[in-house]
């Protein structure tokens, strides 16, 4: 088989891939859903919020999909490599760290804090409480 014709079979069926998460505030109520699709060159993740306070808050990828009780069961950041967190930092962040979420004014797991994330400050970039937690699940 041509392996040109193979690759892009391949490249295909990774860009399937997707992973979804539907994310809770403490009170049990849905507030957001994101989803994960691999793209040749990423990840697209786009997340669709409800229900926030307006301005900028903090939201990364935790190493284990369990919210229960108090979104601690989902461990710290992914970090298999043990890095620093912060994408402004000198060793580009963790794995878990995203850009900021910003909502406007009308308003694994992914966890979503009180305050934005500096990409500086030891461990969280000063993101503040955790305040709303979804498990991400295969689609």
């Amino acid at each position: 088989m041509d392996t040109r014709r193979l690759h892009r079979a391949i490249s295909a069926l990774v860009f399937l891939a997707m992973a979804s998460a539907r994310i809770t505030n403490a009170g049990g109520a849905d507030i957001a859903s994101v989803t994960f699709q691999q793209a040749p060159a990423g990840v697209l993740v786009p997340v669709d919020v409800t229900g926030l306070p307006s301005g900028g808050h903090g939201i990364h990828l935790h190493a284990v999909g369990s919210c229960s009780p108090d979104f601690k069961a989902s461990g710290g950041h992914i970090n298999p490599d043990d890095v620093p967190h912060g994408l402004l930092g000198p060793g580009g962040g963790d794995s878990g760290d995203v850009p900021n979420l910003h909502v406007a004014a009308d308003g694994s797991a992914v966890i979503i804090h009180d305050s934005p994330d500096d990409h500086m400050t030891q461990p969280i970039g000063g993101a503040g409480g955790r305040i709303a937690c979804g498990v991400i699940e295969g689609m």
